[in-house]
C-alpha cells in the first residue's frame, strides 16, 4: 500500500512539472572537462565565503565541488530585479555527493553539509538572530543532501530562525539524486503568505569542524511556474 502511495506521489509531481513553464533553467551536462571557476564567474556567479578555496571542476557533464579540508563556500546568483522568478512552483535538480563530511550532523547541532541549494525568496529582510540587524537577510529556503539526516526532515539553522528552512532531500551517497522541491507549497505551509519571488539562488558546501573533506557534484538546476 506505501509503495502505492509513494508512486502516485511521484506520478502527480512529475505531471505537476510536465504542465509547467520554465522560468530559469542552468544545465551542466554539455560542458566540456577542466576547471570552472572561469566560466561560473562569467555567468554571473558570485564567490562568498572561501568558495575561490574550494575545488571546482567540469567533469563527465558535472559540476564537481570539493575539498580536503575545513571550508565554507558558496557560490550563486543575484538576479536582478527586473529578472526575479515570479509564480514559481517547483525546482529541479540534479545532483548528487560522492564524499559527505565526517562529523556532519544536523540533529546535534553540527549543520556542515557536502551539498546543498539556498534558494532567496523576496526582499523582506528578516532577523539572523544577531543584534542590530547584522546579516539581515530574505526567507530562505536550503533543501540538502544529508548522510544522516532524516529524509524530508525540517532543520533550523543556528541563525535565520525566523525566514530560514533547510530540508534534507537524500542520504544518497555515489549516485545521481533528482529532487523536485516544491517551492510555492513549503513556503505556505511555513509562512502562511502567498510565495515571493525567487531573487537569488546558490550552492553551498561546509566542511568546518569536520574531517576527510566533500565531494559532490551538480547536473542541472530549473526552476518551474506553478
Amino acid at each position: 500500500m506505501m509503495k502505492k502511495i509513494v508512486f502516485l506521489v511521484l506520478m502527480m509531481t512529475l505531471f505537476s512539472v510536465a504542465d509547467s513553464k520554465v522560468l530559469y533553467s542552468l544545465d551542466f551536462t554539455k560542458q566540456k572537462d577542466g576547471d570552472a571557476k572561469a566560466w561560473l564567474k562569467s555567468k554571473g556567479f558570485l564567490f562568498k565565503l572561501d568558495a575561490d578555496d574550494l575545488n571546482m571542476v567540469f567533469r563527465n557533464g558535472r559540476l564537481v565541488i570539493s575539498t580536503q579540508g575545513e571550508t565554507t563556500g558558496l557560490l550563486g546568483i543575484q538576479f536582478t530585479k527586473s529578472s526575479y522568478l515570479y509564480n514559481v512552483g517547483i525546482v529541479k535538480i540534479v545532483w548528487g555527493v560522492n564524499r559527505f563530511p565526517q562529523g556532519a550532523d544536523w540533529a546535534n547541532g553540527n549543520n556542515r553539509l557536502a551539498i546543498g541549494a539556498l534558494i532567496s525568496l523576496g526582499t523582506e529582510m528578516l532577523s539572523s538572530g544577531l543584534p542590530m540587524g547584522v546579516k539581515a537577510a530574505p526567507y530562505f529556503f536550503g533543501p540538502f543532501i544529508g548522510e544522516k539526516e532524516k529524509v524530508g526532515g525540517r532543520y533550523l539553522g543556528v541563525l535565520y530562525k525566523e525566514g530560514g528552512r533547510y530540508y534534507c532531500v537524500s542520504t544518497s551517497r555515489g549516485k545521481r539524486v533528482v529532487t523536485n522541491f516544491n517551492i510555492d507549497q513549503k513556503f505556505q505551509e511555513e509562512f502562511k503568505k502567498p510565495t515571493p519571488p525567487v531573487t537569488a539562488f546558490g550552492f553551498q558546501m561546509n566542511t568546518k569542524d569536520t574531517k576527510g573533506g566533500a565531494e559532490a557534484f551538480i547536473e542541472s538546476i530549473t526552476f518551474y511556474s506553478k
